[in-house]
């Protein structure tokens, strides 16, 4: 009896054994089964995470209400005849030969003014008039000329009559022959210097006229009556705005485009709401000064320059292609950073569905409509449209915002998505 109490005893703790080696394996292999899982599912974490963030940095979504709000408007890619243009400011401005300093050969005081600022005056016009008594000496002078001129002409041919006959020496002849000839050149210089002072050279007037070089409007008048007038400073401006054209600064890197005939569009910089156009036709061969332009020149038609005047400011788009382009209105275009964005509405999203709690009822979540921004390269901009290139392609039929794209970059850049 006491055999087999031993025999079950052996046999038990065996068996109580076994049992212990089996629960630790079975307690193992759940372990490493849990370490599996749990790294499957770091990893899957780790794979997902950069898309969310990249997902999230390219997306937007709004409510229903939002949309409305918003005002969000969406079209399609249109192709649109835009012309290439070249930006350029400048100024208007008179050939040189349209414009004149007034000034006075020889100085005195002033006696009368005849014209006012702003007077339109033809080319031999009286502006004014100057006293110098140096003007009768001129007069008198020449008239001293002209006289010996009249005596020595009559004495020389006296002198060759003689001469011819061998009757007085060919010595006196000469000499009657050289004082005619300087006399002469005096008479001439004199009168010469009178014609250029705009003085008869008959009488003995000590008024000197100061007269209008060109026809056009007097500009200022540097003078006053009774004021003394010096040599070699303006005393009238007079410019003929018959021939205004357009000085363009334009940079060395478009040198190329910019070409003689090619249309040009301006408005005055402080005048915005007209534009007049003009044409190409001088391009100067050296630059303007330190910022490394070049003048442009640019004819304005005369009917359009009426009410013009030299040195206005005027902002200029240089007309350089035209071709059909794929185009979206210019608000469709955002930028962030130094890149180009348009949104794109995702269909796929407009009937996307929420899970709700036990109880919770469905029209607690409002309909979401998703944005995605797509990357373009802008082009040129012309009558509101701009041309676009897209740097990934996308489907013709692609419903882009056009209205409110910068909200959209907005809600995008802070985290806007409408979230639950």
């Amino acid at each position: 009896m006491k055999s087999i109490l031993n025999y079950l005893t052996a046999k038990g703790a065996k068996v109580s054994q076994r049992a212990q080696s089996l629960i630790s394996l079975r307690a193992l292999r759940f372990v490493f089964a849990c370490f599996a899982v749990t790294l499957i599912a770091c990893n899957e974490k780790k794979t997902e995470e950069p898309n969310e963030e990249e997902k999230s940095s390219t997306e937007v979504a709004l409510t229903e209400s939002q949309y409305k709000t918003v005002g969000i408007e969406t079209g399609f890619v249109e192709d649109r005849n835009l012309n290439k243009i070249i930006k350029a400011n400048g100024y208007t401005t008179v050939p040189p030969q349209n414009s004149a300093e007034v000034s006075t050969l020889i100085g005195g005081t002033v006696k009368d003014i005849f014209v006012l600022e702003g007077t339109y005056v033809n080319k031999g016009k009286v502006l004014a008039t100057i006293q110098n008594l140096e003007v009768i000496e001129m007069q008198e002078e020449y008239q001293s000329a002209t006289a010996n001129v009249e005596y020595l002409q009559l004495e020389y041919n006296r002198q060759k009559t003689l001469s011819d006959e061998n009757v007085n020496p060919r010595k006196i002849f000469q000499e009657v022959k050289a004082k005619l000839a300087a006399e002469r050149a005096r008479a001439q210089a004199a009168k010469n210097k009178l014609d250029a002072l705009h003085v008869g050279a008959k009488g003995s007037s000590s008024l000197v006229p100061i007269v209008a070089p060109i026809n056009g409007y007097v500009g200022k008048i540097n003078i006053a009556k009774g004021a003394f007038a010096n040599t070699g400073v303006s005393l009238f401006e007079v410019v003929d705005n018959s021939q205004m054209h357009l000085d363009l600064n334009v940079y060395e890197k478009d040198l190329g485009s910019i070409s003689i005939g090619q249309v040009i569009d301006f408005v005055l910089t402080n005048q915005s709401n007209k534009s007049i156009k003009g044409k190409i036709f001088g391009i100067n061969k050296s630059f303007s000064n330190e910022s490394k332009t070049v003048a442009v020149h640019a004819k304005i038609d005369p009917a359009d320059a009426k009410g013009l005047i030299p040195g206005m400011y005027v902002s200029a788009n240089i007309n350089i292609t035209n071709a059909t382009v794929p185009a979206l209105p210019k608000d469709a275009v955002v930028k962030n950073a130094d890149k180009y964005f348009v949104f794109v509405q995702e269909e796929a999203h407009a009937e996307e569905k929420h899970e709700h709690a036990a109880g919770e009822k469905e029209e607690a979540h409002e309909k979401e409509i998703h944005f995605k921004a797509v990357e373009v390269m802008p082009g040129t901009t012309d009558l509101g449209f701009t041309e676009i290139k897209f740097v990934d392609n996308i489907g013709p039929q692609a419903k882009i915002v056009t209205k409110g794209a910068f909200y959209l970059l907005s809600a995008m850049k802070g985290g806007g998505e409408h979230s639950h």
